[in-house]
């Protein structure tokens, strides 16, 4: 099972659902970056389940880092973080173990560890083990932050209802993103997108979206032309999250079918910087970074976990039977994997930086390290 990602700055994921605890393991990370633990503890926070349009299950995550930081700096080795399980059923599950659930890992993950996987909760293959993701991003976005690089990501569109993009100018946008649990720009979307969540949960049902993710501050030159291209590194984090399913940058489908003249981002001046008028490429060309902002959207699938008789087959007698989930279930994941996709996007930022001028860059000018 692979279950690193990151070259330059790499980081490995362990832990089941309903395990003693998960985890994250830095390698790679510059000396000096500061580690803010309210901080890490404000990210973990916005992926957590609240009120009715999340699961029962809420867990405190109260993380430790138990390598690689000595007073509040990271000291180059590798940074080890741990959180344990404290909230889990795991008796409603032993139903179901040779009941696959439609839309999960289970029948994938029984051909690939003939019956050695953990099937607890979704086992490795969880969304739970997120959290984790999570906490390893924060400490990777405080070091991206001393840099002038910001991430943010609403909720694009959730079932029919659509939010209103980003600003030409986004930082207030950013800003704001960045105090919400439910990112939306717009506060009657935001409304009607809850209520939406709220209704598919009582048809005992699921509804997904998408999200859009802006990144300020990206240098240009930052990629490959071929098999490394941003655009790719990008994706190979992002379609590691459970749920994600589609994947878009710049204008993508929105577009690429219009004329070149329409998609083309002409270059122009902005004081003594160059810049393009439009930015249908997303900030990337050819692979590498252009300076403008990165701009994608990330299509997530809504919960396969749903209350609603499905088809499905007995694994030990080969019979096909109906299967009905019981337990605790998100009815959406999207303003969850929100978080996940803004960890998930410092990681591989700060893995193509690091690639690109060396293990030092994010460490050596971070702010008051010569206090």
């Amino acid at each position: 099972m692979k279950n690193t990602l990151g070259t330059g700055l790499a980081v490995t994921l362990f832990g089941e659902s309903h395990g003693e605890m998960i985890g994250a393991v830095l390698d790679g990370l510059s000396p000096g970056i500061r580690v803010d633990e309210s901080y890490i503890a404000d990210r973990l926070a916005q992926r957590r389940p609240f009120g009715r349009i999340s699961t029962s299950r809420v867990e405190a995550d109260p993380f430790r880092i138990v390598s690689g930081v000595l007073n509040g700096r990271t000291t180059g080795s590798p940074l080890c973080i741990l959180i344990p399980n404290q909230d889990m059923d795991s008796d409603a599950y032993e139903p179901l173990c040779d009941l696959p659930r439609p839309g999960h890992a289970d029948y994938a993950a029984r051909c690939k560890y003939h019956a050695f996987e953990d099937p607890r909760g979704g086992g490795h293959f969880s969304g739970r083990i997120t959290a984790a993701l999570v906490a390893a991003g924060a400490v990777v976005r405080c070091a991206l932050d001393t840099r002038g690089i910001a991430i943010a990501t609403h909720i694009a569109q959730l079932g029919d209802i659509c939010d209103r993009p980003f600003r030409e100018s986004p930082e207030q946008d950013m800003a704001v993103l960045d105090r919400e649990v439910f990112a939306a720009l717009s506060e009657e979307a935001r409304e009607a997108m809850i209520r939406t969540i709220e209704q598919a949960a009582a048809d005992n049902d699921s509804v997904g979206g998408v999200l859009e993710t802006i990144v300020s501050g990206v240098p240009a030159g930052i990629g490959e032309p071929w098999f490394d291209t941003l655009e790719g590194m990008l994706a190979h984090g992002l379609f590691s999250i459970p749920g994600v399913k589609g994947l878009q940058f710049g204008a993508g489908f929105d577009l690429v079918c219009a004329r070149g003249s329409a998609f083309n981002d002409a270059f122009c001046m902005d004081g003594d910087r160059i810049r393009t008028k439009t930015n249908h490429s997303g900030g990337i060309n050819g692979g590498i970074s252009n300076g403008m902002p990165l701009l994608f959207r990330t299509a997530v699938r809504p919960t396969p976990s749903i209350a609603k008789p499905q088809n499905t087959v007995d694994l030990g007698t080969m019979q096909e039977k109906v299967l009905t989930i019981e337990g605790r279930h998100d009815p959406a994941i999207i303003h969850r994997v929100r978080a996940v996709v803004d960890a998930v996007t410092a990681l591989v930022l700060g893995d193509a930086l690091t690639i690109r001028f060396g293990s030092d860059y994010l460490g050596s000018h971070c702010g008051d390290e010569q206090e």
